[in-house]
């Protein structure tokens, strides 16, 4: 799969505000705050600048939208886990985060950002048993892989897909500096895509 166009469509607060659902299939980026969500979606999609980047963690607080070729929509979800902000808005981004993830016509991929630096949390591990039992595909990233030594990241890799009780073949690992996964990725899109 080759990525074209990419543009951003719009920020929505709630489901109320997002595009309408069911016209185009949807890939939805979740993770930690900080783990490099927005990072990964301009290295995807081959545009940087296209989602800001920012090193606080807690800076994607909408569903984000962003048109792809015109055929599908990549949506930028708020971070889960620490972010400095204060307990009733991370109380809102995650019943936003829910009803997305929950009802959503549409959603066709949940890509789940863990940091190769650190391995699954125990946020990730409950978003990772939460999201399945539903019945979009769901693929886990290992992000920021670039930070590692050949050896460190090999390890951490095992490590990952051992506590989320996946093969090491479902565990991708990423980098966004230097594009290492991002084939791998574009391939279990266009997989799953078409």
């Amino acid at each position: 799969m080759k990525i074209h166009r990419a543009e951003f469509v719009t920020s929505a607060p709630s489901m109320a505000q997002a595009p309408p659902g069911g016209l185009r299939p949807e890939v939805a980026l979740v993770g930690r705050s900080n783990v490099g969500k927005s990072s990964f979606l301009c290295s995807l999609v081959g545009r940087k600048g296209l989602a800001k980047v920012s090193s606080t963690p807690g800076k994607t607080r909408m569903l984000n939208y962003f048109l792809i070729d015109e055929r599908w929509y990549l949506v930028d979800l708020p971070g889960y886990g620490y972010a400095k902000v204060s307990k009733t808005e991370q109380e809102r981004w995650g019943r936003t985060m829910e009803e997305y993830l929950s009802r959503r016509e549409g959603l066709t991929v949940v890509i789940q950002l863990v940091d190769a630096r650190h391995g699954p949390q125990a946020s990730d591990l409950q978003m990772q048993g939460w999201l399945s039992d539903r019945p979009f595909k769901h693929l886990v990233v290992l992000t920021k892989s670039d930070k590692l030594s050949r050896s460190q990241l090999l390890r951490s890799h095992r490590q990952s897909a051992a506590s989320m009780g996946l093969p090491l073949e479902d565990v991708l690992v990423w980098s966004s500096v230097t594009g290492d996964g991002r084939d791998a990725v574009l391939k279990r899109l266009a997989a799953t895509l078409g």
